[in-house]
């Protein structure tokens, strides 16, 4: 292998390095993922710089030995579950591949996920892409499937919804929608964290907790949203007789990826199931998506394979598979 250096970087103060780093993802992606909208700055700055949840992380950036950029990986090291786990995406440029750096980078991310007292290293990558295979080669365990599927927003598509619509409040009387922009309002907040609660038995991989949203992680999330420039948007059905939130459809637009919305939660409570809740919020949605943001063309959203329900939900609204990734396991301490 070429000489290689790997060197951390604070992406909150080395603006030079994150936007190296944003390079090689971009050109990454384009090879392996050309299907989805690229990346915008803003957005992987708040990804690798303060992340959705707020969980600790390193930032790693490769160069070769005249100095240009080829590799990169980002670790989140989750402290409120999973904390046997090191989470990670790794990326090298197409034209630096097959040159031993995957396996380099690879290396020392299990090495820092050792160091902070990891056993096991989690890294994600799409199904039939150089990083799938390297995962297969070097001998790490795949999980489930999750599937990236991508809507079209046009006129077949807003035909389609008065009929799901309707057919969705004939099994959901007793039910009302309610919908607001922006951050979580404080009193609906207990009854947000009881859905995010809900999806703790959605499918996934073995051995993986489910993620717990409190209050402090949602306005992180959506505070980190708003300061990349991001619109949020939820449609929540409230059931009458108690007068609390059962089921929730969460979906944001940012300013520097113009044309695209991307769905967040959709969570219904295991004891309102099988009232068509999920089809009805989630198409109220998109009626108000239209309305409110006319140039989003596309709306991309991914569950896990297994996830039949959802899956069989975003269908019928018109989603087709775009991408299908898994997470690769190593085992970071030997016969762990």
């Amino acid at each position: 292998m070429a000489e290689l250096r790997i060197e951390r970087f604070n992406p909150a103060a080395d603006t030079n390095q994150l936007r190296a780093a944003h390079q090689i993802v971009l050109a990454a992606n384009l090879e392996d993922q050309p299907m989805l909208p690229p990346r915008a700055f803003a957005m992987f700055e708040l990804w690798w710089a303060r992340g959705f949840g707020g969980d600790p992380r390193q930032t790693w950036l490769a160069t070769s030995a005249d100095g240009t950029p080829v590799g990169c990986y980002l670790l989140v090291l989750t402290e409120r579950e999973n904390t046997t786990i090191a989470s990670s995406v790794l990326y090298v440029t197409p034209e630096a591949r097959r040159r031993g750096y995957g396996s380099a980078l690879l290396a020392h991310a299990a090495a820092q996920a050792r160091t902070a007292g990891r056993s096991r290293l989690s890294v994600e990558a799409r199904d039939d892409s150089a990083g799938a295979a390297f995962g297969a080669a070097v001998g790490a365990r795949p999980g489930i499937a999750e599937v990236s599927r991508r809507l079209s927003v046009d006129d077949d598509l807003a035909a389609r919804l008065p009929r799901l619509k309707a057919a969705a409040r004939e099994r959901s009387a007793g039910y009302s929608l309610v919908s607001w922009t922006g951050v979580t309002p404080d009193e609906l907040m207990a009854d947000s964290m009881a859905m995010s609660g809900a999806m703790a038995d959605a499918p996934r991989d073995e051995g993986v907790d489910a993620e717990l949203w409190d209050a402090e992680r949602i306005r992180h999330f959506e505070q980190s949203g708003l300061d990349a420039g991001h619109q949020f948007y939820a449609v929540a059905a409230r059931h009458e007789q108690t007068g609390r939130l059962v089921a929730l459809t969460q979906l944001r637009t940012a300013a520097d990826t113009p044309g695209w919305g991307f769905q967040a939660l959709t969570a219904v409570l295991p004891e309102h199931r099988g009232h068509r809740l999920g089809l009805l919020v989630k198409a109220a949605m998109l009626e108000w998506l239209q309305a409110e943001e006319p140039d989003v063309r596309f709306i991309l959203t991914e569950n896990a394979g297994p996830n039949d329900h959802m899956i069989a939900i975003n269908e019928q609204l018109g989603f087709e598979v775009v991408a299908v990734h898994r997470h690769w396991e190593v085992q970071t301490v030997p016969g762990d």
